[in-house]
This record gives structure tokens, C-alpha cells and sequence, in this order.
């Protein structure tokens, strides 16, 4: 008889963990959510923004088309329609051709002079500055998740019930590199 005792005993406590678990993973998941949201707020109203500088730029820098027609071309993609993944494979690469169009404007003193053009750059520098933030508030929320996902543990439960490993927000090898701007 005790034996039925230790054993419903253990079972309790089995359950008991594995639904602490399972709602710890629930509120991981929901704090990486929301930290994207959060990011993708700011990575929108960029989004909104490259047309206006786009212009801006276009008519001071009319042999630069090469950078500008890419940007254009990436921006062309509806936003709202694009998945999570999308939306950082994307923003990835715009921010890569803003570091470019911006060097351009260095060599433009009458761009750089115009106060349409440091109105925009300094909206993005301020937009670049929160998605800057917001990355990292999205990445330490994704480290929780991927802990959570990966220590053992709860791994067994995670993979049980189907919690995967979240992608950081990353900086890419272009993105680390000088950009090079020649005439």
C-alpha cells in the first residue's frame, strides 16, 4: 500500500512540474512576442521612412541609381504581409543599403545642407537608434526562450509540446564591414 502512495506521489509531482513548465514556456514565448512586436513597430515606421529619404537623395545623387534601385526594390514588398522571418531578411539588407545611401550623402554637400534631408536622417537616426534597443530587449527574450528550450530539463517538455528555438536578431557579415562609396 505505501508503494501506491510513493507512486501517485511521484506522479503528482511529475505533473505538477511538467504544467510549471509548460507555463513557463508559455510566458517565454509570449515575452518573445511581444519583444518582436515591439521591434517591429520601429522596424515599420523605418520601413516608412526609406521612400521619403529614397527621394530626397534621388535628386542629388542621380548616377547612384545602382544603391538606390535596390533599396527601392527591397522596400516594394508589402510589410504587413511578410512573416517574421521575412520581415528580418528584409530589414537586414535595408540596413545594410541605409549605411550606403547615408555614406553617399557624405559626398553631397548640397544634400547634406538640405533641410528636407537632415530632417529624414535624423528621424532615422533616432529609428535606428530604438530598432538598435529594441533588438536587444528581442534577443535577451529569445535567450530565455532558447535556454528554456535547450536545458535540460525542460527540453523534454519543450520538445514534448512542440517549443522550438528562436532565431536572434543578428547583425550581418556586411553590416560589420567599412562601407566602400566610389565616384
Amino acid at each position: 500500500m505505501n508503494w501506491v502512495y510513493i507512486i501517485l506521489g511521484i506522479v503528482v509531482l511529475l505533473l505538477i512540474y511538467v504544467f510549471v513548465t509548460y507555463n513557463s514556456l508559455i510566458k517565454v514565448r509570449n515575452k518573445v512576442e511581444e519583444a518582436f512586436s515591439t521591434m517591429d513597430v520601429y522596424l515599420k515606421k523605418r520601413w516608412d521612412l526609406i521612400p521619403n529619404i529614397v527621394e530626397t537623395v534621388k535628386g542629388y545623387a542621380k548616377h547612384e541609381k545602382d544603391t538606390l534601385n535596390e533599396i527601392v526594390e527591397l522596400r516594394n514588398g508589402v510589410y504587413e504581409k511578410m512573416n517574421t522571418s521575412d520581415k528580418v531578411e528584409v530589414n537586414n539588407k535595408l540596413s545594410q543599403n541605409i549605411t550606403k545611401l547615408m555614406a553617399i550623402a557624405e559626398a553631397y554637400p548640397d544634400l547634406k545642407a538640405s533641410e528636407n534631408f537632415k530632417d529624414l536622417s535624423g528621424q532615422l537616426a533616432k529609428v535606428e537608434e530604438d530598432i538598435a534597443n529594441a533588438r536587444k530587449y528581442y534577443n535577451g527574450a529569445v535567450r530565455i526562450m532558447n535556454d528554456k528550450v535547450q536545458m535540460f530539463p525542460s527540453n523534454l517538455i519543450a520538445s514534448m509540446l512542440g517549443f522550438k528555438k528562436q532565431p536572434m536578431f543578428e547583425v550581418t557579415e556586411a553590416e560589420r564591414e567599412n562601407v566602400k562609396v566610389e565616384f
